[in-house]
């Protein structure tokens, strides 16, 4: 199997990377020209729970891509969709099959109008990694979880290869799925809450809960759950209380990636996961001020950062 993964951030790189440890397939990242440079200089470092791996591996960049890919993986932050589409488009053959795992679902639509129904798996990780300064990406719990699916429900012969290829890969639970379209919906109510409450408050869920935040959480919570259901995908009773604890613990570190990149000047994807998920709210008449509040503070952020006026680290 060859397996091409744009993008060597830290989610990018810590399933490519684990899955070129284990040999069982051809892996290629297609990444920009500084960051292939530093790839071949010092080679792929993955710190983790479940054991450090350095290694090198094979690049590509824009230009130098070519068809003969079995699996797309994409693993490019929203705000990147429409630069990745036409990155990949030379790799894309009848053979390939489309890997996305980023957050929400908004970038199916997208895909979808680009490759092709028919080429587009579901697909969502649930991992929390960061890229260091010097490239190194660290996984920061034993959050490892890669599942994916054929989105009418079945089990193909194509995801039943993926789901193979990753099985000796160390870190890594890759489950291929009947439900993908239920399980992307469930992180994105998930996410969806996280998102908006440690955006809209600037602070970890523990952090929120300890401030008597744990109303505002559950509120998001069971209003993006409502979104779901009108959707026609209600949510289970066992999800919602595992994520109404999570969403309760004082003792809780748990930040999003939206909030880590806030808080170090970067983009994020407000527009993507907060913004999708307004118009869902409206849509479906639910409440709506919590959303628009976290959207509005995302967006404010955005225009401070395109003008300069962030606080200096």
């Amino acid at each position: 199997m060859r397996v091409l993964v744009l993008g060597a951030g830290a989610l990018g790189a810590y399933f490519g990377g684990r899955l070129a440890e284990a040999g069982t397939a051809e892996v290629a990242f297609l990444v920009r020209p500084a960051r292939a440079a530093a790839l071949a200089r010092d080679g792929l470092r993955i710190e983790s729970p479940f054991g450090a791996w350095q290694g090198r591996v094979a690049t590509l960049t824009a230009g130098e891509v070519r068809p003969g890919w079995d699996v797309v993986l994409l693993a490019c932050k929203a705000y990147d969709l429409d630069e990745a589409i036409a990155a990949i488009r030379p790799a894309v053959d009848a053979r390939s099959a489309i890997l996305p795992v980023l957050n929400g679902i908004a970038h199916l639509d997208s895909l979808d109008a680009a490759f092709g129904r028919e080429r587009v798996l579901g697909g969502l990780a649930r991992i929390q990694a960061t890229l260091a300064p010097d490239g190194t990406v660290r996984q920061l719990n034993d959050w490892r979880w890669l599942t994916f699916g054929e989105r009418d429900g079945t089990i193909s012969e194509r995801v039943r290869a993926i789901a193979a290829a990753f099985a000796p890969a160390r870190g890594v639970e890759a489950q291929a799925v009947t439900d993908i379209a239920a399980r992307m919906w469930e992180k994105l109510v998930h996410l969806g809450t996280a998102a908006a409450g440690t955006v809209l408050m600037r602070a970890n869920v523990g952090e929120i809960v300890r401030a008597g935040g744990a109303g505002l959480l559950h509120r998001l919570l069971d209003r993006n759950a409502a979104v779901a259901a009108a959707r026609g995908f209600p949510m289970r009773e066992a999800f919602m209380a595992e994520f109404r604890a999570l969403f309760s613990d004082p003792a809780s570190a748990y930040a999003t990636s939206m909030l880590r990149d806030l808080e170090a000047g970067g983009r994020i994807e407000a527009d993507h996961i907060l913004g999708w998920l307004l118009g869902a709210v409206r849509e479906a008449g639910i409440a709506d001020e919590l959303h628009e509040a976290a959207l509005l503070h995302a967006r404010a952020y955005a225009e401070r950062r395109a003008a300069g006026r962030l606080p200096k680290g």
